[in-house]
């Protein structure tokens, strides 16, 4: 694969995509001073959510909070964040930021993080902030399948309208059926790799790739290699389907 030569894994179709990272243009924005930004799923492509990657090679001071009415979750890749209400978030590390959370966001110079932000669905009193480690959570195995893992970094009470998981899969493990649903999905691979099938494509992944995955498309993940393969997946929660964000 040349990317000077006009290739790329990348593609982008009306109900999935697939990000590959010699495809990322990073950009600045005036609301991130300091960091550069690979968008890499937002609303014009049909996402009900945006997710993207923040890196800065001097640091990020004072970072405001999300839009009004928007939900923000980091994960943190490389480096340590902190938040101006004092928690502070070293590797593989996570905070969410309801709606309306008044805290602002640093970085240490060279760190890295996963952003995703979502038009928040209340029901009853928004939940407050939620920080943790992921070393922290035990996994659960999925449908008894002890190959494959859960650990869930949010809670699943009510007032969560969003679910982000961590999945692991030891080498040769897959999903167990091809899933269809009307929730919507972002994705990214942190170790390890497989193929992902998406509608009526199957695609190589590895570390580094980003998906998404709209409503109803069929849906499935089969690891391969001789490590486990994880990723990190976002999906819409608790919500019925005529609820709108």
């Amino acid at each position: 694969m040349n990317p000077s030569l006009g290739q790329t894994r990348s593609e982008i179709r009306r109900n999935h995509a697939l990000l590959t990272p010699e495809s990322h243009e990073w950009i600045t924005q005036p609301d991130w001073p300091g960091a550069e930004i690979a968008f890499l799923i937002s609303p014009d492509m049909g996402a009900k959510f945006a997710m993207g990657l923040v890196r800065s090679a001097h640091g990020l001071n004072d970072i405001a909070p999300a839009a009004p009415g928007v939900a923000r979750f980091v994960f943190v890749l490389d480096g340590e964040i902190s938040v101006s209400s004092g928690e502070t978030l070293g590797l593989e590390c996570y905070g969410f930021l309801p709606p309306e959370t008044d805290v602002t966001v640093n970085a240490t110079p060279g760190a890295s993080f996963l952003l995703m932000e979502w038009h928040f669905v209340a029901r009853g009193d928004i939940p407050a902030p939620v920080f943790g480690k992921l070393s922290d959570i035990e996994g659960t195995p999925l449908r008894g399948d002890d190959w494959l893992m859960v650990q869930k970094m949010l809670p699943t009470e009510a007032g969560f309208d969003g679910e982000v998981n961590i999945m692991t899969f030891h080498p040769g493990a897959s999903l167990a059926y091809v899933e269809t649903h009307f929730m919507e999905h972002g994705l990214l691979m942190l170790d390890g790799g497989g193929v992902y099938r998406l509608d009526d494509r199957w695609y190589p992944v590895g570390k580094g790739d980003a998906i998404w995955m709209g409503p109803h498309v069929p849906q499935w993940f089969g690891a391969l290699g001789r490590t486990p393969s994880r990723y990190l997946i976002y999906k819409n929660y608790n919500r019925s389907p005529l609820e709108r964000r």
